[in-house]
């Protein structure tokens, strides 16, 4: 049987948010703005718990109020308790009836491959509501906003979270069947440089890495430059330029002839495109099921 926790060692609880607020920012006044309280009551909080520990939390240097020693070293611990709090009490509040799954993925991702999926899904499962939302150039996957992720990882993240790897990071060119013509039969990656590339400027360094595999120097000033990999296809779509694709998002112009692999030349990049979540939202019915229809689709 587990210990009993001795409720007489808490500090006084409502105070530890003053305190929180008022370390974070150096300052009783913004503290206050942010928590909707007057100064004198945050004041109050901060001395009631100066009291209660018998030390004193903060010393003053010119307008600003600074944690002595003391002071952070309890910051640190009421930090980590409170955004613990946090996390238990959101997990709790979006198994409410209604809640929606939120997903997060990237723009490409969300239009070239998720959201032609999605369908299906809420078919199968209608008593689950999907949030889908993309981002253009935040890679790391956000707990605080998502249950879910599609997003790509260079390496295995560490074990707060379940990590199923789904594609390869392979860079491919691609390009319109007209624009492939001006390359004759069997070109080479040297002669990509005769034609518009299009670079992202979150993942300029992609044509480099292609580029070096294939044992040739890149220039990149003639290049197009856009925001995403989606951007990109449309423009390669449209015969003006040569996309590097990264993982399956053109999986289906490439069987429709749309867009073709100029020359045969890919790369295999460290990480994956993979799902993710917290270990602990898999207790979750609505994200393991999300989860394990997503691994299904590979």
């Amino acid at each position: 049987m587990r210990n009993k926790i001795d409720l007489r060692k808490l500090p006084p609880l409502n105070a530890l948010k003053g305190f929180e607020a008022t370390t974070r920012r150096e300052s009783v006044r913004e503290a206050a703005d942010e928590l909707c309280l007057t100064h004198p009551a945050v004041s109050y909080q901060i001395q009631v718990l100066e009291q209660d520990l018998g030390v004193a939390l903060f010393s003053r240097s010119g307008r600003s109020l600074v944690p002595t020693e003391e002071g952070r070293m309890l910051y640190r611990h009421v930090r980590q308790a409170l955004e613990t709090l946090i996390e238990g009490t959101e997990a709790v509040r979006r198994t409410r009836a209604g809640t929606p799954l939120r997903v997060q993925t990237y723009v490409t991702a969300s239009i070239r491959w998720l959201a032609r999926r999605l369908p299906e899904f809420v078919a199968q499962h209608p008593d689950v509501r999907v949030q889908l939302s993309t981002c253009a150039f935040e890679w790391d996957f956000d707990e605080s906003s998502s249950d879910v992720g599609l997003v790509y990882c260079a390496e295995p993240p560490g074990p707060a979270y379940h990590w199923a790897p789904l594609f390869e990071y392979v860079l491919t060119p691609v390009c319109s069947p007209a624009l492939a013509s001006h390359l004759g039969s069997q070109p080479d990656p040297a002669d990509l440089l005769r034609l518009p590339l299009i670079q992202i400027y979150s993942e300029q360094h992609n044509w480099d890495v292609w580029f070096e595999a294939a044992g040739q120097e890149y220039a990149a000033q003639s290049s197009i430059v856009v925001d995403t990999l989606a951007v990109a296809l449309e423009i390669a779509l449209e015969g003006r330029g040569v996309a590097l694709a990264n993982g399956p998002f053109v999986d289906d112009d490439l069987a429709a002839g749309r867009l073709v692999r100029p020359v045969r030349h890919q790369v295999t990049c460290p990480g994956a495109w993979g799902v993710i979540c917290r270990t602990d939202a898999l207790e979750n019915a609505r994200v393991r099921t999300f989860v394990d229809w997503l691994v299904a689709q590979k």
